[in-house]
């Protein structure tokens, strides 16, 4: 097994990165659970005690297998060129941020050379490069820019998730594999609602990512607006809470490079979308 070495660190990995060998921000070690089917993951994301161990047991998740082997290939060979010689992460993308955040950006999925390659949601790519931009512009992040794990970006009150949390083939994921990721999901905004600071507000961006916070809002037991919300950039929709209170959904049209390059979206656009949370 070749090894390359990390972009950061300079430390060697193979690709797939196995759990708990030193790749910086790995939230899993050698004895972190593996789920391997739908039954395993609904069984491990209920028992998670903390977003922590949601990030834990989801970045060793085996249970979609057409995605696992996606991944997996991207990480052996199917590389982009100017990557060539790094390690590919090749494991689902936990979440990154701030743990205790109220405020939360839900993505789509990771891409092939992006979070696939990096390990961090939105790493490496050019929606990342927006995104985290954005997020710097708008004080949530301590720099501008987001290259590789391990290279000093931190964030304060606002964590990035994603529906999916491995790279998809054509970045579309199937109907089954968001229903069995969305487990995960749904663990991570009940953890963050519950938690000492509470969940004030979601960013969707795009609609698969806004269906999904609707999705999870139902399955647990969160008052959904109906006629069900219609995504659009600046959408909002308040999800309430069986305690009281509620989560404002709010919509962004999503970071990609052709929403981005169409001006679609425009860093005004966004930074508005943030400064809302």
């Amino acid at each position: 097994m070749s090894l390359e070495p990390h972009p950061v660190t300079g430390a060697p990995f193979p690709s797939p990165v196995p759990p708990g060998t030193g790749w910086p921000g790995d939230p899993a070690t050698p004895s972190t659970p593996v789920a391997r089917d739908l039954a395993e993951v609904s069984r491990l994301a209920a028992a998670a005690e903390a977003v922590e161990d949601v990030d834990a047991l989801s970045s060793v998740c085996r249970a979609c297998p057409r995605l696992v082997q996606w991944r997996e290939d991207v990480a052996v060979s199917g590389r982009r060129a100017a990557f060539a010689d790094q390690p590919y992460w090749g494991r689902p993308g936990p979440s990154f941020g701030d743990p205790s955040a109220s405020k939360l950006v839900l993505g789509l999925a990771p891409a092939a050379n992006g979070t696939n390659r990096t390990g961090r949601m939105f790493a490496g790519d050019r929606s990342g490069d927006w995104l985290y931009a954005a997020l710097h512009r708008t004080g949530y992040a301590n720099q501008a820019t987001s290259v590789a794990a391990g290279d000093g970006l931190v964030l304060s009150g606002i964590r990035i998730v994603a529906s999916v949390r491995c790279a998809p083939p054509a970045n579309r994921p199937t109907p089954a594999e968001l229903a069995t990721c969305g487990h995960w999901l749904d663990r991570d905004l009940a953890l963050t609602a519950a938690s000492p600071g509470g969940l004030d507000a979601v960013l969707a961006l795009g609609g698969v990512a806004w269906n999904a916070a609707l999705a999870a809002a139902r399955r647990l037991g969160w008052a959904v607006p109906r006629p069900k919300p219609v995504f659009g950039h600046g959408a909002e929709a308040v999800l309430g809470l069986p305690g009281g209170g509620g989560v404002r959904l709010l919509g962004s049209y999503h970071v990609s490079p052709h929403n981005t390059s169409t001006k679609r979206l425009t860093e005004g656009m966004l930074d508005a979308a943030l400064r809302r949370l």
